[in-house]
């Protein structure tokens, strides 16, 4: 067991679509690009960072959040009072109220079984392996998501740092409710809805599987 540090930033008076959320991430990523990659994940000389994103852009229940983790927790407290206005999409948003927090929060594997929701929808499958899950029916599809989540917290884990010893075993039982289509990337894509138990801490709002970076797979603990 160990803490990580969290950040949020939200804005209460700006109303968006959950869609916008890529929007959010290329206007502060625009903006803010010289600060650091964490922002874009992108270098200076255009390669792209690997690994678990560290600054993510959400919109949780209409509302505009960015989520920092670590560094990216350090990096969006030194950027918050610079975040005087957003553009998205053509239009301009006067922010005339914006909130921070911050979070010490324990992660790892705990003793007892947490229950978890998604909060945005879920985008477990690759190309690769959602012919596979097409394949198989409700029961082995439950429990074939489910070791799917089990190496989304892995990497997850890994992204903050932390490594579990090798007797540490990682617990999940996702519960899907709905299947969407959704596009990424000019892309039709299968994303869930639905909750989890596990065994193993997470923060809240921390995304969890494909595109965290842009809102997909952010969780809140029940």
């Amino acid at each position: 067991m160990t803490t990580t540090l969290t950040t949020t930033i939200s804005f209460p008076e700006v109303s968006l679509p959950t869609r916008a959320a890529h929007q959010l991430r290329g206007y502060f990523g625009n903006l803010f690009k010289e600060h650091s990659p964490l922002l874009h994940n992108h270098y200076e000389d255009g390669s792209f960072r690997y690994g678990y994103p560290l600054v993510q852009y959400k919109v949780i229940r209409n509302m505009p959040v960015l989520v920092g983790i670590e560094e990216g927790a350090k990096l969006l407290a030194e950027l918050f009072f610079e975040m005087k206005t957003l553009q998205l999409g053509g239009k301009q948003y006067s922010v005339l109220e914006r909130d921070i927090s911050f979070h010490k929060n324990e992660v790892g594997i705990g003793s007892v079984l947490y229950d978890y929701r998604f909060e945005t929808l879920y985008m477990a499958l690759n190309q690769e392996n959602h012919t596979e899950y097409l394949s198989k029916d409700p029961y082995e599809q439950r429990a074939f998501l489910g070791r799917i989540l089990t190496g989304n917290i892995l990497s997850f884990y890994k992204g903050i740092g932390l490594f579990l010893p090798q007797e540490s075993r990682i617990m999940v039982s996702f519960r899907p409710e709905t299947e969407t289509i959704t596009s990424f990337k000019n892309q039709k894509m299968l994303a869930f809805s639905g909750s989890f138990t596990t065994n193993a801490l997470l923060p809240n709002l921390v995304g969890l599987g494909k595109s965290v970076s842009r809102g997909y797979g952010a969780i809140q603990k029940l």
